[in-house]
């Protein structure tokens, strides 16, 4: 992934998660922030393919993962992408009704 520097001036609460960060997952204040940064994005992309805003694709692209890491994350964060469980066992029964 390619760094861009950036002029920032970051909150002091948001600098008490980045020193507690950087205590529990020992780590730098910069690798700290980024991984903050990271997270914040992801739940912004994953957001914006929810609401049909951008493609799967899209999102993937934006944060530098596949496709499949984007149905994971969204998973993680209780969204449900494509068909659920529920959908794709309709979907078998009628394509096998179908067949016979």
């Amino acid at each position: 992934m390619e760094a861009a520097p950036y002029p920032l001036q970051i909150p002091k609460n948001i600098m008490t998660l980045v020193n507690l960060r950087t205590e529990e997952e020992h780590v730098d204040e910069s690798t700290a922030l980024t991984q903050l940064l990271f997270m914040g994005a992801q739940d912004y992309v994953v957001e914006l393919y929810d609401k049909g805003r951008i493609s799967l694709g899209r999102a993937a692209d934006m944060l530098g993962v596949s496709t499949f890491d984007i149905i994971a994350i969204a998973r993680e964060r209780g969204i449900q992408i494509g068909a659920t469980e529920e959908q794709q066992k309709k979907s078998r029964e009628t394509a096998t009704s179908l067949v016979i």
